[in-house]
């Protein structure tokens, strides 16, 4: 009797071992991936990147606030130290870099922003607002609980510079 080609011993043909390898090692490959890109983030979920990207974006932020807070509160009337006009306007101006300043700080710093800086640009926040709201209630830089808070302010300000380095 006559065998059918389908009664033959089935083979592997080297070409199917080789396409059988290749998807065992990407399926192992995308497992690997994935394990890795979920491992990576943080415990609050954030990875490398994203904390990179707060980073940029807040102590961008900061340069901002501190080239405003330090043209504004620098000022001098352009009428000299008579023109109470001038004088007013100038006061005005610093204390709305100081509230604003720390608004805009708190409104730009992002939820993946690393801890530290995130505690510290807070702290730096409040103090602003504290400084200008105190100086919209007539409390002088010679007051001491003032100068306590400038003092703060230029703590922390530091602190942040060195933590954007």
């Amino acid at each position: 009797m006559a065998r059918d080609d389908d009664d033959e011993p089935r083979r592997f043909h080297p070409l199917g071992i080789v396409t059988l390898i290749l998807s065992i090692a990407a399926i192992a490959l995308a497992g690997w991936t994935l394990y890795r890109v979920d491992f990576a983030k943080e415990d609050d979920g954030y990875d490398a990147i994203q904390r990179a990207e707060a980073k940029v974006k807040i102590c961008t932020a900061m340069d901002v606030v501190r080239k405003g807070v330090s043209l504004n509160t620098n000022l001098q009337p352009a009428g000299g130290p008579d023109d109470v006009t001038g004088s007013q306007a100038v006061a005005a101006n610093a204390r709305v870099s100081l509230y604003d300043g720390g608004q805009y700080l708190l409104a730009r710093l992002d939820p993946a922003t690393p801890p530290e800086l995130a505690d510290k640009v807070r702290d730096f926040a409040d103090n602003l607002m504290d400084i200008g709201a105190h100086a919209t209630a007539g409390i002088t830089n010679d007051d001491p609980d003032q100068a306590a808070r400038l003092k703060d302010a230029d703590a922390d300000n530091t602190a942040i510079t060195e933590l954007c380095k």
